[in-house]
């Protein structure tokens, strides 16, 4: 099977679903999580002057150290009679310094005639024009064919035509949209015949899943010649969303035998899609293929008995290949051979699962994540319960009380107000701090608090703080979840918090997440 390109368009279309409005603090922070997965391309968003976000994520992005993906600059043609070095939004995507550009353009007459309200023949010069002109300042240029099957459908001779002329202005790529989700998956394999016979630019995908059709469209694509994939992790995206690039990664290397480059890391893949919900705030899918709680799990007698003598008899793939486990839902057994296997890799030494301090683990575990923990996406969490419970990590200080009061002054703008009082090396370290919040003022005592004992806490930043009710109880009596982004100048790591209070969340994660970066600092003095 031919090499097959992964084009993550999460950071724009994925923000156009109407439950997520990402930050440039979440854009930033998906970007390194793609490129560290190994997808070939982001997409970054629409950079210009109207979107200051996407703009200033452009200006950003050159900074942070990728090790694989490209970053390309979306945006569109030239407007109808105006020349490609006079269109503001062609300038826009030439000042983001983007290495890759990707325009959209019309390929569906109806389009052209009467929603940009200009002439077919316009139209293909806009094509031509605008690749032609993007193409001397980016390494490679990509043409979305916006709505291109329902355009062929109408009127097929002309929706080729556009296809030429991008291919004429020089594009890298041409990529087939299936903007309206409504092309079942045969129309779809018997157009790219025509499109192959037409076009020699190698061919991507792009489907919406209005149709329920958008991972099977976009494998029958790459069956049909395409050699790109466009999609959107865990298929976010407007209404019915974007093609799951998780679903299709996973299918193409797995049964498709496709060349990935990601194929090193598939592994991450349950990790990675996690990780997403975690930071547009949004729950998981269970029962999402390959990597939902529920994907692997077996209910009841048969089934069971089943996987337990031959697995590959009730399973088509072996969860461990993407970073899951199966789960026996009547059983005791459920995920520990997964998480006696990370921790074996976390301690760098054999441990029994027989243990009484692992079993003690894996009960704590199963209790946390019953209760909506979710350590795969909280490795710093994760961690540190792991070597608080089997002895590998001795508490630097212990808290005494901490506390938080919240103000309104006159002038009607409230004040966090945190104190906190911990015992270091026999010494009373007690600390108040004021904050844009209560875990801010409280972040803030507890830092004031460390860091006249380990200097190094000062350079510990907490990047990204998300809360999350959980559970069935609602209001003031729910359950929360506490997600946080901890980084310093080497990496970052995340930490969870659970409580039906949400301060005592808070301060979990908080701690959790400065005491991964104590171990971590521990560690280095060892090894020295």
């Amino acid at each position: 099977m031919k090499e097959v390109f992964l084009y993550d368009t999460t950071l724009r279309d994925g923000n156009q679903d109407r439950k997520i409005t990402l930050s440039l603090a979440d854009k930033l922070q998906i970007a390194r999580l793609l490129d560290s997965f190994g997808f070939d391309y982001i997409e970054g968003g629409w950079p210009n002057p109207s979107n200051p976000t996407d703009e200033e994520f452009f200006k950003r992005i050159q900074e942070l150290p990728l090790t694989h993906a490209k970053i390309a600059a979306f945006g569109s043609t030239r407007r109808p009679k105006v020349l490609p070095e006079n269109d503001p939004l062609l300038q826009a995507l030439v000042n983001s310094r983007a290495k890759v550009k990707t325009i959209f353009g019309k390929s569906w007459d109806l389009h052209v005639t009467e929603v940009i309200r200009t002439t077919l023949e316009e139209n293909l010069d806009m094509i031509e024009s605008s690749v032609r002109y993007l193409k001397e300042s980016s390494e490679e240029v990509i043409f979305d064919a916006e709505h291109f099957f329902d355009g062929y459908k109408a009127n097929p001779g002309y929706a080729l035509e556009t296809l030429k002329s991008a291919a004429l202005g020089g594009a890298d790529f041409i990529v087939l949209c299936d903007t309206n989700g409504g092309t079942l998956t045969w129309e779809l394999e018997e157009i790219l015949k025509d499109v192959k016979n037409v076009v020699k630019t190698p061919i991507g995908i792009h489907v919406h899943n209005d149709c329920g059709l958008s991972v099977a469209n976009s494998l029958a694509a790459v069956r049909a010649g395409a050699t790109m994939v466009q999609g959107v992790v865990n298929g976010y995206g407007e209404r019915c969303g974007n093609a799951d690039l998780t679903t299709i990664t996973a299918d193409l290397l797995f049964k498709m035998k496709a060349k990935l480059f990601c194929e090193k890391n598939m592994k991450n893949l349950r990790k990675m899609s996690l990780a997403l919900d975690q930071i547009v705030n949004l729950p998981s899918n269970i029962q999402a293929p390959y990597v939902g709680d529920a994907a692997f799990a077996h209910k009841g007698g048969a089934h069971i008995d089943g996987v337990m003598k031959v697995a590959r008899s009730f399973e088509h793939v072996d969860p461990h290949t993407v970073g899951n486990d199966r789960v026996f839902v009547t059983s005791d057994q459920a995920g520990g051979s997964l998480v006696v296997e990370k921790v074996r890799e976390l301690l760098g030494v054999d441990v029994d699962k027989k243990d009484p301090k692992v079993q003690k683990l894996l009960h704590s575990l199963k209790e946390r994540e019953n209760a909506g923990w979710h350590f795969d996406s909280a490795e710093a969490s994760f961690e540190m319960l792991v070597y608080r419970t089997l002895g590998k990590f001795t508490e630097p200080f212990q808290v005494e009380n901490y506390r938080v009061i919240e103000d309104k002054n006159l002038e009607g703008i409230s004040v966090s107000q945190a104190s906190v009082k911990l015992r270091i090396n026999d010494e009373v370290s007690h600390q108040v701090s004021e904050g844009d919040g209560p875990v801010n003022a409280l972040d803030a005592a507890l830092r004031k608090a460390l860091v006249p004992y380990y200097p190094y806490m000062k350079n510990v930043r907490l990047d990204d703080f998300k809360v999350r009710v959980l559970g069935s109880n609602v209001g003031s009596d729910a359950h929360v979840r506490v997600w946080s982004t901890f980084g310093d100048e080497d990496s970052e790591w995340h930490a969870a918090g659970v409580s039906t209070n949400i301060i005592e969340a808070s301060w979990l994660a908080l701690i959790d997440g400065l005491s991964y970066k104590m171990y971590k600092e521990s560690l280095k003095k060892v090894a020295k």
